[in-house]
């Protein structure tokens, strides 16, 4: 299935859940959870699909012999969870408008309940009886019928496309607020491959969906090759907030067979994991801007107070926002090999006052290792520009930091939304590797495009990964980092133009410049030409408002001549 393919199907799918909406009067929030577990039931089927025949052959192997097994326990084995019939999706189809749907899907959550405990009250199964009404159980039905469109012949990876789609639009039809849990793929894509998580524990403080997790263990997934055939050893730790968003956390988790825990708690108040100096790599999106913390709930927490507590000055002080409280999360949690990487907004990197003093101790510190400005338009429910952070505890050159400026490089989804392309990931994140001397990584993918680009059916595709080669090539022909103009920029604590001197800011652009292109003018010339067109811009202002006074003029007499 091709990108427009995926992308009709997923409107089309929308427009039926939406129905339900339309039908009910329910609001966003509430709609959202019935028609999430729907499509739940169908991502678990789908896995299941997988493993079931491999899971039956061992069944019949060992029946009968001392070693035989209860199926349960093979598809536990190899799938993470056991799906027994009245859980299949095809099963939930084949029922007719005349039968109680809505009893039906509560029957096959039960039956994953019973064979997965820790899954009890985690799957929406009462909320469709809210929806048994007549109308409403034909909807079911037409949900049912549309869901199971999804192509099961495909990576798994579409399901989380379309799972991650719902989400987006579900915050969109609830406002901006209700997106708080969603990260575009794309983004949490680069964030992982920037950090190369192998075995450990990964805290994400404000989990929402658990998206963050999932695409690590898409990560481990891919490179289980590397890592002499077996899946990296890592486990997930998560904080939200909002019960129902738990809730979708631990489906995601169950789905993706990721080992972990998901609490529901105030991150700003609550540190459920005693996170401090206790986790390998940290993964958030957290909300920007978040300005009713309590002071003097925080200030002693030495997960925000050891770099420093933002705080505004005068008799009340109180927490400005809460930017650097997660920055300080994110600093404090790491163990001494520790890496993180958040998204954050814009405004922190420059942030004066008591957050200045925040950023400028992490700094010295020489935990930054890396910042990346993200284009415009990247996230659905959130228009605020933002940058990633890195840290890395472990930092080798800690008296200086990676620059990235991103803003131009991206794939346009349509006319309000963006994205990184696979390509553009991969691009982005090798300036990583370079920095660290892993010129073998470069190269490896300059392979991976030229073989690509062999084996490609179309000419437009071939040229597309000669576009990717020749991107790499002419900003590092040597396989060796070096900065370039306009991309990456490695700038030292001291110095000129150094981090100090440009007031401990954090903000890309300031380090990397921009590109001017040659126009073959020398400085008088272009002085001259900006002059002219100054010139130009006030002659046409004239004759603006002359045109505006005889518009003015023949419209007054067209009034007069028809009174």
């Amino acid at each position: 299935m091709d990108r427009e393919a995926l992308n009709q199907l997923k409107k089309q799918l929308w427009e039926v859940a939406d129905e339900l909406r339309a039908n009910t009067g329910l609001k966003a929030s509430a709609y959202s959870t019935p028609v999430l577990g729907l499509i739940f039931l169908k991502f678990a089927d789908a896995k299941y699909a997988q493993f079931e025949d491999e899971i039956n052959q061992e069944f019949e192997a060992l029946k009968g012999g001392r070693r035989e097994k209860k199926i349960e326990e093979i598809a536990i084995e190899k799938c993470g969870f056991y799906l027994p019939d009245q859980a299949r999706y095809t099963y939930l189809l084949n029922l007719s408008e005349e039968e109680n749907i809505a009893n039906k899907i509560k029957e096959a959550m039960e039956g994953i309940e019973q064979y997965s405990p820790e899954f009890v009250d985690v799957l929406p199964k009462d909320s469709y009886h809210d929806l048994s009404t007549e109308d409403n159980n034909k909807i079911l039905n037409r949900l049912l019928r549309n869901f199971n469109d999804i192509p099961v012949d495909t990576e798994h990876d579409i399901f989380g496309e379309v799972y991650e789609y719902f989400l987006g639009e579900f915050a969109l039809a609830e406002g901006q607020g209700g997106g708080e849990f969603y990260t575009p793929r794309s983004v949490v894509r680069y964030m992982v491959e920037v950090l190369q998580p192998s075995e450990g524990k990964i805290l994400d403080p404000a989990c929402g969906s658990g998206g963050m997790f999932v695409q690590v263990a898409n990560y481990a997934q891919a490179h289980k090759e590397k890592n002499g055939g077996t899946t990296l050893n890592l486990r997930a730790y998560g904080v939200e907030r909002t019960g129902e968003t738990v809730k979708l956390a631990k489906m995601n988790l169950f789905l993706n067979n990721i080992r972990g825990e998901i609490t529901e708690a105030n991150s700003y108040y609550a540190d459920p994991y005693n996170s401090v100096g206790n986790f390998d790599y940290l993964l958030a999106n957290p909300p920007f801007n978040v300005d009713n913390v309590e002071l003097d709930l925080v200030k002693d927490q030495e997960r925000f107070n050891t770099y420093g507590v933002p705080q505004t000055k005068g008799k009340k002080p109180k927490v400005p926002n809460a930017n650097y409280l997660w920055i300080n999360q994110f600093a404090t949690a790491l163990n001494e090999n520790g890496r993180a990487s958040l998204v954050m907004a814009n405004s922190a990197s420059d942030a004066g006052h008591s957050e200045k003093e925040v950023r400028k101790a992490l700094i010295e510190d020489g935990i930054v290792s890396q910042m990346v400005a993200l284009p415009s338009n990247m996230f659905s429910t959130v228009t605020l520009p933002a940058t990633l952070w890195f840290f890395d505890r472990n930092k080798q050159k800690k008296d200086e930091i990676l620059f990235i400026d991103a803003r131009n490089i991206f794939t346009q989804v349509d006319r309000a939304l963006r994205k990184f392309s696979v390509e553009q990931i991969k691009n982005l994140s090798i300036i990583n590797r370079l920095y660290e001397g892993d010129s073998e990584s470069f190269y490896a993918l300059i392979k991976e495009y030229e073989k690509n680009r062999d084996t490609a059916n179309t000419e437009e595709d071939k040229k597309y990964y000669q576009k990717q080669i020749d991107w790499l090539l002419e900003r590092f022909p040597d396989g060796k980092y070096q900065d370039v103009i306009g991309l990456c920029k490695v700038a030292s604590l001291e110095g000129e133009d150094g981090i100090i001197e440009q007031d401990y800011s954090l903000n890309p652009g300031r380090y990397v410049g921009v590109v001017i292109e040659d126009d073959g003018m020398t400085a008088e010339q272009f002085k001259e030409e900006l002059y002219g067109l100054n010139e130009e811009f006030k002659q046409l202002n004239e004759e603006a408002k002359e045109l505006e006074k005889q518009i003015e003029d023949n419209l007054d007499s067209l009034v007069i001549e028809y009174e």
